[in-house]
């Protein structure tokens, strides 16, 4: 989502100084995500009034899922909202973070689970009517990146489906995650194994990672867990007979 990463915000913001600038760049050309939450806090330290803090939050979030780092991401994007209450992109990142870290027997598993559901839809809804974050960007990349976080919030949706043990929804979810987007990501057509399994479909599980493992270029880790959701669904289809 690099188009669309930090996108909401319909009015452009505005640097004050050139020192503002290089805190803003220091950002964009950080080479980890270590770094780039360490600039956040510098421009927002130094700049208090700077009009970048829906941008700043939005990128020190999505550094933060990249370390796996829920707590910290949950931080930055919340506070994305306070700033742009329309990001779709701190939305998309909530809606798909809460049921990974919702457990079956949490206490407030259904409270977490709706918060995280109106995320989804409410990110779906604003991607629609948003405006092209940066004026470089073509009508053409703008309406793939639209296209895929539509595909993320349909994502989130299944993976919310899937924590609430609801098979059949998270099957059409993922369906249709994969059916919108511009670029679909692999790690969809993984999940999706996965419901097909835990739904009992077992000769689809297995398709579905087949589809995955037949692309060369596939990450080796996510081969593994496409080739284990296989191996589910063989073993549970041999059981069954």
């Amino acid at each position: 989502m690099a188009i669309s990463l930090a996108a909401g915000q319909a009015k452009q913001p505005q640097p004050k100084s050139q020192k503002e600038v290089d805190a803003v760049m220091a950002i964009q050309n950080a080479p980890d995500p270590d770094a780039r939450i360490k600039a956040v806090e510098d421009l927002l330290r130094n700049f208090a009034d700077t009009e970048f803090k829906a941008f700043a939050y939005t990128m020190a979030a999505a550094a933060a899922q990249m370390k796996n780092d829920f707590e910290k991401m949950s931080l930055y994007a919340e506070k994305t909202l306070e700033v742009d209450p329309k990001s779709f992109s701190a939305m998309i990142m909530l809606a798909a973070g809460i049921p990974q870290r919702t457990r079956e027997f949490d206490l407030d598993k259904e409270e977490k689970l709706a918060r995280a559901e109106k995320y989804a839809r409410a990110a779906a809804e604003a991607i629609k009517t948003a405006e092209k974050p940066r004026p470089d960007i073509t009508d053409e990349q703008w309406e793939g990146a639209k296209k895929d976080v539509t595909s993320q919030a349909h994502e989130a949706l299944g993976l919310i489906a899937m924590a609430r043990k609801k098979y059949d929804v998270a099957i059409k979810e993922f369906k249709t995650s994969i059916e919108v987007g511009a670029s679909p990501d692999p790690t969809t057509k993984v999940r999706l194994a996965s419901a097909y399994n835990s739904n009992g479909n077992f000769d689809e599980a297995i398709a579905t990672a087949d589809q995955v493992m037949a692309d060369p270029q596939l990450d080796p880790t996510l081969r593994q867990f496409a080739q284990q959701e296989k191996t589910k669904a063989q073993q549970s289809k041999a059981a069954k007979k």
